[in-house]
């Protein structure tokens, strides 16, 4: 019994035992699962920190980023409102009192908006002002309910701002005001002085009225004539003043209106914007249109139907000082007249957009009423001239002219060929310069400083001459094809109009001599049939004995049919027509029919000389030029062109056996022609095939045979002895012997030796003598035989005498042959002392000017021609 006892104890103990265990495991899986949702909980709840915490970061991130985004958009939408506003009130309509001055519009320019006040706004980053704008010209009536005081106010300001963007006499101003009689607006009465004003007394509004439904039937009939929808539309068709000025009335009135008088009114806001006819009213309510601007004023603030519910901050009214100072001012301008059109105004919208085939014509100033005055120059008139004194003005008009054609007729369409024989810069502009690189794009050939190069003058005509005659050869085979319905298109076929400018004619006519009577011939030739081919002359003179050098010529005279006279022009215009002696500075007479009387008109002339004015137009159309255009050529005849590069040896001549060339061309000058061409002699084999540089100017002596033998190294291979028997060139002497890749000195000790190294040997040999007429008799017979046998040896002499007297000499005296000198330099040598070497008899007409030099070459000229040396070296002027 005890044993079993003893078992069942065990047992239940054990059991407890396992229950125990059982008990401890759960518990145990227990507090570890609470540890894990304790852990999981805590995880939940960082996590959740850390989404809130993440969450607070974007959501701050993105508010300042839309903040910032607001801000930039807030401030680009303030600046383009703020350039909005400034484009669209401008200048005086838009300037505050206190820096306020009137505005002289543009002849294209629209009616501006205008300022009565400021509106205030936050943009995030501190508060902004924006000026309050109203339309009023062209736009709009204005009708002011509220305050009187404020309103008056606000109408003074409106009223100035519009005279102030116009043109004195462009708007005129009826007011009534039966109260005060005028007296609101009493800073504005000097415009009555003028006409401009005018104030209307308690009985007149019924006629006010009635005569601005008038005007309004008036220019409607004016408009609907011209096929234009409103004034300003025919307004913007057309250039100069505008055809109406604007009619601003005020009425200043709180009584009531008759039935009448109400029906006028309603009238003239439908349709009085269109027409130019504008109401400020103050104490009535208009009947509602779309062209009625309403204004709310009340305590210095405003709400108009422009700003719509933002309130407008008010300007103060203007000084009463300030506006009666503007009143007499623009009285006083009305009353002197409109000023003249500036250099801008001359300038189209578009540049290039107008042909040349039937002809040019461009505006050179307004008359004295306003619209510009345009100048034709085609079939008829065909050539121009041009007179005026000295200060009147003449310089100023070509510049006017030439600027306008330019702008008007692209470089395919117009050449310019200029030469001014007066000294002076006068074209220089037009070609590219080392403070402006920018050119005329039409310019093609510019003369300055041609005083002393009557020269210059002639070839310009011969290449016209030569010009015209291509032209007409190729009219020929143009008409001859099978395309004649084209040319009644264009009669010039492809060829751009020449209009070419001769600035002081009269020099080119000068004289009695053959260069005179060939430019005569050229200019008459031109001038009779350049009108077909589309060439034009414009000949210019400040004295009248230039005129005077044309009438005496009738068949040159006769084509200048368009005659512009400048103040005290004499003989230009008709000798019954005086208007060129009663015009003021600064005007023309342009006249179209040779000058009769009864063709005239009247320009007066824009400031065309500034530089800036030119400058900026010049680099619009030098910017727009095409890919082809070149610059012009410039000939200064007081700048001496240096040596091109291309003529000076780059290195060592080639051996003798490369190939020397049958008739090596040295470089002794460059020809005063159109375009900058050297002056050549060939050096070959046949006899006379030497030069001699005759004169006493050692420098440009030098110079000349520097240059030549400089070329003639250039070319191959070649040797040269150098023979310096004048102390005062030994300088450039050795000078060009360091320049030179092959060459010998000798010295006058040396001259023997000189002569018995004159063997040939098949490589051209070139002997350049300074002074040689110092060499003495002794070796004369030893230089005729060189200067007679060399050149068929290819030994040439290229000698400086100091006088054509001495060459003689060195030649055999009087009676001696000078054929053995082909070629012929003079400088400061008369044209009577060269009869000896001239096939003229008494020699040419030569007069020695300074770096100038005759230049002949007895198997090319008929005549000499005149050239300008090189300079070679710097170390002279």
């Amino acid at each position: 019994m005890g044993s079993h006892r003893n078992t069942l104890v065990a047992v239940v103990r054990q059991e407890l035992a396992e229950a125990r265990g059982t008990a401890r495991a759960v518990l145990a899986a227990a507090e570890s699962a609470r540890s894990e949702a304790l852990r999981r909980k805590q995880m939940i709840r960082d996590a959740y920190s850390t989404c809130l915490a993440q969450l607070a970061e974007a959501r701050e991130a993105a508010r300042q980023d839309i903040l910032r985004r607001t801000a930039a958009e807030a401030g680009a939408l303030t600046r383009n409102v703020e350039s909005l506003a400034a484009l669209c009130a401008s200048g005086s309509a838009g300037t505050a009192w206190r820096y306020w001055t009137p505005t002289e519009p543009d002849r294209v320019g629209r009616p501006r908006l205008l300022r009565i006040g400021t509106v205030s706004y936050d943009t995030g980053d501190g508060a902004r002002r924006l000026p309050a704008l109203v339309p009023l010209l062209d736009h709009a009536h204005v009708n002011l309910v509220g305050d009187p005081e404020t309103a008056d106010g606000v109408i003074s300001g409106l009223l100035l701002r519009a005279l102030g963007t116009t043109r004195p006499g462009d708007v005129r101003l009826t007011v009534y005001d039966p109260e005060q009689l005028g007296g609101t607006l009493a800073a504005f009465a000097p415009l009555g002085n003028a006409g401009l004003l005018s104030f209307v007394g308690p009985g007149g509004l019924s006629a006010v009225l009635d005569d601005l439904v008038e005007q309004i039937c008036r220019v409607n009939e004016t408009v609907l004539a011209g096929e234009y929808a409103s004034l300003p539309e025919l307004t913007a068709a057309t250039t100069g003043p505008r055809p109406e000025p604007w009619r601003v009335v005020v009425l200043l009135a709180d009584a009531e209106l008759t039935q009448g008088q109400r029906a006028q009114l309603d009238r003239i806001v439908r349709t009085g914007v269109a027409c130019g006819v504008h109401l400020v009213v103050r104490g009535l309510e208009l009947a509602p249109h779309p062209t009625v601007e309403h204004i709310a004023v009340r305590d210095g603030m405003a709400t108009c139907d422009t700003t719509g519910e933002l309130a407008v901050t008010l300007d103060a009214p203007p000084p009463p000082d300030r506006i009666s100072g503007f009143a007499r001012t623009t009285a006083e301008r009305l009353r002197a007249g409109p000023p003249p059109a500036s250099f801008a105004d001359l300038e189209p919208e578009k540049i290039w957009t107008e042909s040349s085939a039937h002809g040019l014509a461009a505006p050179i100033g307004d008359s004295t009423d306003g619209p510009l005055i345009s100048v034709p120059l085609g079939d008829d008139p065909p050539h121009a001239l041009i007179g005026g004194p000295s200060g009147s003005g003449k310089t100023n008009l070509i510049y006017a002219w030439i600027g306008s054609l330019a702008a008007r007729y692209g470089p395919s369409e117009l050449a310019f060929y200029l030469l001014d024989f007066k000294e002076g810069v006068s074209f220089a502009r037009f070609a590219p310069g080392p403070r402006d690189p920018s050119w005329l794009p039409q310019v093609r050939l510019a003369g300055i400083n041609v005083n002393g190069d009557r020269e210059f003058g002639l070839a310009m005509l011969r290449h016209l001459g030569e010009e015209l005659r291509a032209r007409a050869q190729a009219a020929k085979r143009y008409e001859a094809s099978k395309l004649a319905e084209l040319r009644a298109e264009d009669p010039r076929g492809h060829w751009p109009r020449i209009v070419a400018v001769i600035d002081e004619f009269q020099v080119l006519l000068a004289g009695r001599d053959a260069l005179a009577d060939e430019a005569v011939t050229l200019l008459e030739d031109l001038a009779r049939r350049g009108r077909s081919q589309g060439i034009h002359l414009v000949l210019a003179s400040q004295d009248v004995s230039g005129i005077e050098a044309l009438w005496g010529r009738s068949g040159l005279i006769g084509q200048f049919t368009l005659r512009i006279a400048l103040p005290k022009a004499r003989r230009v215009l008709a000798d019954t027509n005086l208007a060129a002696a009663v015009i003021p500075r600064f005007h023309a007479v342009v006249n179209a029919d040779s000058g009769a009387a009864g063709a005239n008109h009247i320009v007066r002339l824009p400031d065309a000389g500034d530089r800036h004015a030119w400058r900026t137009l010049q680099r619009k159309l030098w910017h727009s030029r095409p890919d082809n255009c070149v610059p012009p050529r410039l000939f200064d005849g007081d700048a001496v062109p240096r040596l091109p590069e291309a003529y000076r040896p780059a290195g060592r001549v080639p051996s003798v056996n490369s190939d020397i060339g049958s008739s090596p061309g040295a470089v002794l000058g460059e020809r005063i022609d159109v375009a900058a061409r050297p002056a050549r002699l060939r050096l070959g084999r046949m006899p006379g095939r030497n030069l001699a540089v005759l004169g006493t100017r050692t420098g440009e002596a030098c110079d000349v045979l520097a240059a030549a033998a400089l070329s003639l190294a250039a070319q191959g291979p070649a040797r040269f002895s150098v023979a310096c028997l004048d102390p005062g060139a030994e300088r450039a002497a050795a000078r060009l012997v360091a320049e030179l890749p092959q060459a010998d000195w000798y010295g006058l000790a040396d001259l023997d030796q000189l002569f018995g190294a004159l063997d040939p040997d098949g490589i051209p040999h070139y002997v350049l003598g300074y002074a040689l007429d110092a060499a003495g008799p002794a070796y004369r017979e030893r230089l005729r035989a060189v200067l007679t046998d060399g050149p068929e040896d290819r030994t040439h002499v290229l000698g400086w005498w100091r006088s054509v007297q001495r060459l003689r000499d060195d030649l055999g005296g009087i009676g001696a042959r000078l054929d053995t000198i082909g070629a012929w330099v003079a400088l400061d040598v008369q044209g009577p002392e060269l009869s000896p070497l001239s096939p003229q008899p008494g020699g040419p007409a030569w007069y020695p000017r300074r770096r100038r030099a005759l230049f002949f070459d007895r198997s090319v000229h008929r005549h000499p021609e005149v050239i300008i040396p090189y300079e070679v070296n710097s170390d002279h002027t």
